[in-house]
């Protein structure tokens, strides 16, 4: 059966009665369901079927674009489009331009068409339990289904981090996070800070700039990387001299702190004043923010770009899968707590880039292979 791009599919090996006034449903098992059908989950799903095993991908949405049209309009990639593509199918055209978010989601809705693979949109998982069968999983619409194998695939976009700032609460202003924000015309004329100090916090803050006042708030100064060198982008020498495929543990050593790929203005734009940056605000307090060096600053709007967590609600129910602060028990994409569980889209998850559109299928390779072994082994063997 092959169903994408559509509502929950069954075929005759699956027994299902519903009534919008209850439900009854049968479970069908699987043996490896993938959680989550964006850039991730259709990753994981070719790495699945280049190994003969039989995935079923459960994608909440309508689309399998992942979290790609819920961000702000002007988005483009950081990366050319050359290292900006899944396994098999380039996103063509001038390999050097920086494809826009709406293009990103259109490429994966093709991907996922000529992955074949069954794609159930609109089967957003609810709950993942332990099961003599692997795992039990239960879809919003109540549906039930057994795997003997999990791939949680919702990635590292899904859920924004908002830290609660001292004194929102009374702030007169209004707070909200970049996974809010669209366009920069509905702040025409505000005063804004903008908290954080990644690229995306620049890119908006310097679009915001155009037509509002606005201050970055930072833990640390910039650090600019300059998006060409050489006359080739970054990420040309990024994966030529293998920095693209550091572990996270030695990023630390290496890495100053937060970059941010300059395309040649953000920089000129800051030293000639067109937006500001400071150090980290220390609170909030009726119509101002109170910096770190006492001085008061009247703002209209907050704008967090703290990015974001990993999306995982529905493994809470699977004991220790999670930490204490939420984030998986792994190690490169493995649980560590549950065989024949693994992760995708997690980042620095085990490179620099593995949630990004080069990554992601790398780490899919590392942790596909492992499942398949676990899923076509006998019953009671030892996990992964």
């Amino acid at each position: 059966m092959l169903c994408v791009q559509h509502d929950t599919c069954f075929d005759g090996n699956q027994h299902r009665q519903s009534s919008n006034q209850g439900v009854a449903v049968a479970t069908e098992h699987v043996d490896v369901a993938i959680i989550g059908g964006g850039q991730s989950g259709l990753a994981a799903a070719r790495a699945a079927k280049a190994l003969g095993t039989e995935p079923v991908v459960l994608e909440g949405s309508g689309r399998t674009t992942g979290s790609w049209p819920r961000y702000y309009d002007s988005l483009t990639l950081f990366s050319p489009a050359r290292f900006s593509a899944l396994p098999d199918l380039p996103l063509g055209g001038d390999g050097n331009r920086y494809p826009h978010r709406d293009e990103i989601a259109d490429y994966l809705v093709r991907y996922a068409e000529r992955l074949q693979v069954d794609i159930r949109t609109r089967a957003r998982v609810e709950v993942v339990e332990a099961d003599e069968a692997g795992f039990a999983i239960r879809t919003a619409d109540g549906h039930r289904m057994t795997a003997a194998g999990i791939v949680a695939a919702t990635g590292a976009f899904g859920n924004p981090a908002r830290p609660e700032l001292l004194g929102q609460e009374g702030f007169a202003g209004e707070v909200l996070h970049v996974a809010d924000y669209h366009d920069p015309q509905p702040y025409a004329g505000k005063r804004i800070v903008v908290v954080g100090g990644g690229n995306s916090a620049v890119q908006v803050g310097h679009e915001l700039a155009r037509v509002a006042t606005v201050t970055l708030a930072t833990h640390a100064p910039l650090h600019f990387l300059p998006q060409v060198r050489g006359g080739k982008d970054l990420h040309h020498w990024l994966t030529t001299t293998g920095f693209d495929h550091l572990p996270p543990a030695w990023l630390a050593h290496v890495l100053p702190g937060t970059l941010v790929l300059d395309p040649g203005d953000y920089q000129n734009a800051l030293h000639s004043g067109r937006w500001h940056r400071r150090p980290m605000l220390t609170r909030l307090e009726g119509e101002s923010v109170i910096w770190d060096d006492g001085t008061r600053e009247s703002v209209d709007v907050v704008l967090l770009a703290t990015g974001y967590r990993p999306d995982l609600p529905y493994l809470r129910t699977l004991d220790g899968a999670l930490g204490d602060g939420g984030g998986p028990v792994h190690s490169g994409g493995l649980s560590l707590t549950h065989p024949g569980l693994v992760y995708l889209g997690l980042e620095f998850q085990r490179s620099f880039a593995s949630n990004t559109l080069r990554g992601v299928s790398r780490d899919a390779d590392h942790v596909i292979p492992p499942l398949a072994a676990h899923v076509h082994r006998a019953p009671g063997a030892a996990g992964l």
